[in-house]
């Protein structure tokens, strides 16, 4: 199962620093996908995979920062709130980029945030949030998400919308148990999950443990994603990124699960 996650931003005016997000790399004329240095604080380069897409409908083309991916389960994502803080695991693998690289990124301006999922037997589908941001750390990088347009996932954020995040080591969910623990992830919890990308990777559908997995309950419950992929995107439509000084004052972050 794949789990892609991404966001791009809308812009109609920009002044333009080169790099700041993948979209930026886009629109300097890289259009191959890979491995490119960003810069979500404008002064430290982070190494991320920029998904780049130039045919399709409006909203997917562009430079896709992704912030998040599974594909294979060889990176454990049962990990400590310093290291969802700061990011973790193989770029050209699966990864996660950081609550405070998502902060820094969405602190600025507006993001529309996708999420892109497919199974093991290649059955592909996607939500699409109009507006998605990261608050900073002193209030727990509280999610904030809205927006939904349905394209055949469901949408299972809605649960998770303005909670903060909880790890093993940092309880901050509404419930009165450890989420993370009990489900062996870490995410936006509430009380506890419609969602669990960064839970463990199951090969398939395995109801051993309940809900331990890649759960995306709108379309899978406790699925093991093949992929999951989180980006980040600038466009002049949907493609410009964090990178720009823009007068229009909406972006988009797509999510690739």
């Amino acid at each position: 199962m794949v789990f892609l996650a991404a966001l791009l931003q809308v812009v109609l005016m920009s002044e333009c620093q080169d790099g700041n997000d993948c979209s930026d790399i886009y629109n300097s004329g890289e259009t191959v996908s890979g491995i490119y240095p960003i810069y979500p604080a404008g002064d430290v380069p982070v190494s991320v995979y920029c998904q780049m897409i130039s045919d399709g409908k409006d909203e997917d083309n562009g430079g896709w920062t992704v912030i998040q991916r599974r594909m294979d389960g060889s990176v454990n994502f049962y990990r400590p709130w310093d290291q969802y803080k700061r990011g973790f695991g193989n770029v050209a693998s699966e990864y996660w980029l950081g609550l405070e690289n998502m902060y820094q990124l969405t602190n600025s301006r507006k993001y529309m945030l996708r999420v892109d999922l497919e199974d093991f037997d290649g059955n592909k589908v996607f939500a699409l949030y109009s507006s998605f941001s990261v608050g900073p750390e002193a209030d727990g990088y509280r999610l904030h998400v809205s927006g939904f347009k349905n394209g055949g996932a469901g949408d299972s954020l809605a649960n998770h919308n303005d909670q903060k995040f909880t790890t093993l080591d940092k309880d901050q969910d509404l419930y009165d148990q450890n989420c993370a623990r009990l489900y062996l992830g870490a995410f936006w919890y509430k009380k506890c999950h419609h969602a669990n990308p960064n839970g463990v990777y199951l090969w398939g559908d395995d109801p051993t443990i309940f809900a331990i997995g890649n759960v995306w309950y709108t379309w899978k419950n406790n699925f093991a994603v093949v992929n999951l992929l989180l980006c980040t995107l600038i466009s002049s439509l949907f493609l410009f990124f964090f990178a720009c000084k823009v007068k229009q004052p909406f972006r988009f972050l797509k999510i690739c699960i």
